[in-house]
């Protein structure tokens, strides 16, 4: 069944393994607000767990908004779980600061020793690098777009990587969207890096990105939909919020222009996961209908496999799935 919640929007979420749970983190605002356009200045961090990705049981609140001050004051967003080799679970999320005209994000940490209970650490972890990344007032754009951290190892042993949705310093207004990126050789201190991928691709930004290897293959997930395109791009656009693409290696660097929608379904945020055969499902959030209305779910696991006509990830059809 796909996970919802009674009183609250639920869409973003990143998932754990700890080898015998599922751990499913997401971005959750009550329905009480009423619009749900008002979601993204109220999300709090929720948790859930299965056994089996299809059944979940709410855990609770995780992570939320606790100083007035800190770089999260306003809303606690998107991030992604890692195990360092001390043991210690960390969880890089986005934090966000809303004024009256525009929201300024930036990138943070909390720790775990079992999933369940998180501490937050109070300076921020990294800030978009002025020498590459656009910063708020240097374009039209109305955030300083710099969330979504996405950390993994590197492949060859050579420390950890951390894709960020964010955007250039150059190009058009509604065109600079890039995967920003940062490096680390602990996990601790880490170093802000040029962007991966170039802008001018058609996006005017690449949110929740994944990389991952299914089967020998090196993909890079991420969203951007129609609102959010290239006035160019946009003007062919058939519909879809969620993209992929092959590359060479899992940092990079990304020819985003060649990438292709996956769905054409109102599916946003979608996240690559394993079960425990070891078949690749993507999971997403229902993003907003036709009329306007926003059901807020998380969607049941769906197999994916890849299809080399289109050169792109694909939904496997089924009854339910057309």
């Amino acid at each position: 069944m796909a996970f919802s919640l009674k009183d609250s929007w639920v869409w973003d979420f990143w998932i754990a393994d700890d080898g015998a749970t599922f751990h499913m983190y997401y971005l959750h605002a009550p329905k009480s607000l009423g619009d749900p356009a008002l979601r993204h200045r109220n999300a709090r961090i929720g948790h859930a767990t299965s056994k089996d990705l299809v059944t979940w049981e709410p855990q609770g609140v995780v992570l939320q908004p606790d100083d007035p001050k800190a770089f999260d004051a306003t809303s606690t967003w998107t991030g992604s779980v890692v195990q360092g080799p001390d043991g210690l679970w960390r969880m890089f999320y986005t934090g966000a600061r809303f004024y009256d005209t525009h929201n300024i994000e930036a990138i943070g940490v909390a720790t775990s020793p079992d999933l369940y209970t998180w501490t937050k650490q109070p300076a921020v972890v990294i800030e978009p690098d002025g020498r590459w990344y656009e910063r708020y007032g240097d374009s039209s754009w109305p955030e300083e777009a710099w969330r979504d951290p996405w950390v993994f190892a590197d492949p060859d042993g050579d420390g950890w990587h951390m894709l960020i949705t964010a955007r250039t310093n150059e190009g058009d207004d509604d065109n600079r969207g890039v995967i920003g990126h940062a490096v680390s050789p602990d996990l601790s201190s880490w170093e802000v890096r040029p962007p991966l991928s170039r802008p001018g691709a058609g996006f005017g930004h690449l949110e929740v990105p994944q990389t991952l290897v299914l089967d020998g293959r090196h993909l890079l997930l991420f969203s951007c939909g129609a609102e959010t395109l290239s006035a160019g791009k946009a003007a062919g656009f058939d519909g879809g919020g969620i993209w992929s693409l092959e590359t060479r290696h899992p940092s990079g660097p990304f020819d985003i222009a060649s990438a292709a929608v996956v769905t054409t379904a109102p599916l946003y945020s979608g996240k690559l996961v394993q079960d425990r055969s070891g078949q690749w499902f993507m999971m997403a959030c229902h993003d907003a209908n036709s009329d306007g209305t926003f059901d807020g779910l998380v969607s049941d696991p769906l197999p994916v496999h890849w299809d080399p006509e289109r050169g792109a990830l694909a939904i496997v059809p089924s009854p339910t799935n057309p």
